[in-house]
């Protein structure tokens, strides 16, 4: 199993005006990320609208999702549910595909327990051979992954080999840094923690930032990855308004709202999502984007 380190684009799914994904937007998109320098793709997470995405639509952004990138970089696959049976059916077909690896979510609303967690990953473990990437965001799902359960599940499951640490937590992300084995990768699910998260051993990024600014996000996180904390210090400054008003109002709106204005997409949404509510949040990002643009003209950054 390769360590997965680097930064992520967690995509957005462009729709078109009446509400299909728009497969032509998204291999643009696609193309732009892995000309830009990213590691890899993400598609069909939190902020590709997965829970309003149907079954058919979810497997085939996968599947379009993996021959477009045609093996430059690693595809990784979300396919988690609050269903085990569900995540298993969703993560066999990611497999079928051609992904490199799918990313499991905790199961969301039905609050199982440790071991109800436990018994969960390792089912969909056990139901697939490619690498399996943990994804504990307690603010989306209302379960935590403790880090017991975590060092359980990769001691008896030698195909989960990492984490997307969303818990809000610096301190439990270097615990599970410090309890893992080295080949274990641990990657931020929060854009602005990545550095710090990397400063303390981490491997990188699961990122909504890099939607829009790929080969930025790519600069500060190799430069980390490298040592060169001075130079990765400077951009993750520069990021530090976008990163805030990525989340704004609920993810993905501002930064689909960003690539729409930026041309890579409509501003076009599924209920129960809907366009930036206050006016005010999109001058904001309107205004973050124009200077960051210009200081990228001026090579500034």
């Amino acid at each position: 199993m390769n360590r997965f380190r680097g930064v992520y684009t967690a995509l957005i799914t462009p729709f078109t005006e009446i509400g299909n994904v728009d497969y032509q937007n998204l291999e643009k998109i696609i193309n732009v990320q892995i000309e830009e320098g990213i590691d890899g793709l993400v598609p069909c997470g939190t902020t590709g609208e997965s829970p309003t995405l149907s079954h058919e639509e979810h497997d085939r952004v996968i599947a379009k999702t993996v021959k477009i990138a045609n093996g430059r970089v690693p595809v990784i696959a979300c396919t988690g549910s609050n269903s085990t049976r569900e995540a298993i059916r969703l993560s066999e077909h990611a497999e079928d595909s051609g992904a490199d690896a799918v990313l499991l979510v905790n199961p969301y609303y039905n609050k199982p327990t440790q071991k109800g967690l436990y018994l969960h990953f390792k089912a969909i473990a056990e139901a697939v051979k490619i690498p399996c990437i943990l994804y504990n965001i307690k603010g989306r799902t209302g379960i935590n992954l403790e880090t017991e359960t975590l060092v359980r599940l990769e001691e008896e499951c030698p195909n989960i080999v990492a984490v997307k640490e969303a818990s809000g937590s610096l301190e439990q992300m270097k615990t599970v840094i410090e309890r893992t084995n080295d080949d274990f990768s641990v990657l931020s699910g929060d854009d602005n923690l990545a550095l710090d998260l990397m400063k303390s051993g981490g491997d990188g990024v699961i990122s909504v930032a890099s939607n829009l600014f790929p080969r930025q996000m790519a600069r500060m996180v190799h430069s980390a990855l490298s040592g060169d904390f001075e130079k990765a210090n400077q951009i993750n400054t520069w990021f530090s308004e976008f990163f805030s008003l990525c989340f704004i109002e609920t993810n993905p709106i501002p930064i689909k709202t960003a690539m729409a204005r930026m041309g890579f997409c409509r501003e076009s949404f599924r209920l129960p999502l809907c366009p930036l509510e206050k006016e005010e949040h999109r001058q904001k990002l309107y205004d973050a984007i124009e200077r960051m643009e210009n200081d990228i003209r001026e090579e500034i950054i």
